[in-house]
């Protein structure tokens, strides 16, 4: 059966797969819209439905705190339009306080009371959608908890409190004065916006990215030509340089980069009167690791024309 312009633009509009996977579809499915689509899902190429598949790489994260807890959010639209738009500023920092009173994940936070909604946070973001008029994704969450200890916050380029591009989360566990802990924990934190350290400590990284590190060294050293017990002692060096840009407790701190941030948390100690524990940390970048579609429609209707 002989595909159309028309069929490929009516499986583009109930998918939101690109035009020339659409013709494809229909080509393998002998012009049955039905199995296009099927076919076109088994490939992972068809979205939801066209509005849920448009890329939603803005928006805001938001962080909302109460007595030693923090909950962030990360809330996702299609534009930086509606992402400075009040109505959705204050989404955002709705969904962040409920997800206080969740353990943190996607759909505990979901499911959880919208206040002066009536209705879940989901069915919250659905309303905002049709209101606004453009796809909104709660696209992750997280809450951390230090008690007894603080959880410090901070939210990097604010578009208003609680609300920005970056935002991070630190759990300090300690009895020591909280003030001073709350200080420490916002030193810390704006130095994870800028080191982006991939764990607290060594034994928190991932095993596999470990590994990979580990093998490129040792290519690397191998390629020196010397002995196999001075390769092994080259690799250990770099994977001390490897961790000490990586772990946040051995990395240079930003506030005074003579000092390791496991040095400047010892060091405030004695000013906080009492032992402290870095126990963990999250931190959202606005789009980190969204595929953004950087489409070009005119291209791809010369090609769909020309490949008839």
């Amino acid at each position: 059966m002989a595909v159309t312009a028309q069929m490929v633009k009516e499986l583009r509009d109930k998918t939101g797969a690109g035009m020339m996977d659409c013709k494809t579809a229909l080509q393998e499915a002998d012009g049955d819209m039905d199995a296009a689509v099927d076919w076109l899902r088994a490939k992972g190429l068809a979205k939801a439905a066209k509005k849920a598949g448009r890329v939603a790489a803005e928006g805001l994260i938001g962080i909302a705190e109460a007595d030693g807890k923090a909950a962030i959010v990360e809330v996702n639209s299609e534009t930086d339009f509606v992402a400075r738009n009040d109505q959705f500023q204050a989404l955002v920092l709705k969904v962040a306080e409920a997800a206080l009173s969740t353990d943190g994940s996607v759909t505990a936070v979901k499911a959880a009371d919208m206040a002066g909604a009536g209705k879940s946070v989901e069915g919250a973001l659905t309303d905002a959608v049709a209101t606004i008029g453009e796809n909104m994704v709660l696209r992750r969450s997280a809450l951390l908890a230090a008690n007894p200890g603080v959880v410090a916050t901070y939210v990097h380029a604010a578009s208003a409190p609680g609300l920005g591009k970056i935002g991070v989360l630190v759990a300090l566990q300690s009895n020591g004065d909280k003030e001073k802990l709350a200080a420490l924990g916002r030193q810390v934190a704006m130095h994870i916006a800028a080191a982006s350290p991939l764990s607290v400590d060594v034994d928190g990284l991932d095993a596999d990215v470990v590994a990979r590190e580990r093998a490129v060294f040792a290519e690397q050293a191998r390629e020196s030509g010397k002995p196999a017990n001075i390769i092994e002692k080259m690799v250990d060096g770099r994977m001390r340089k490897f961790y000490e840009e990586s772990v946040l407790l051995k990395q240079a701190f930003v506030i005074d980069p003579d000092k390791s941030v496991e040095q400047a948390i010892a060091d405030a100690e004695k000013d906080a009167g009492a032992a402290i524990s870095l126990t963990n940390f999250v931190c959202f970048r606005l789009g980190e690791g969204v595929e953004r579609e950087e489409e070009d429609f005119a291209a791809e209707v010369a090609a769909a024309a020309g490949s008839r």
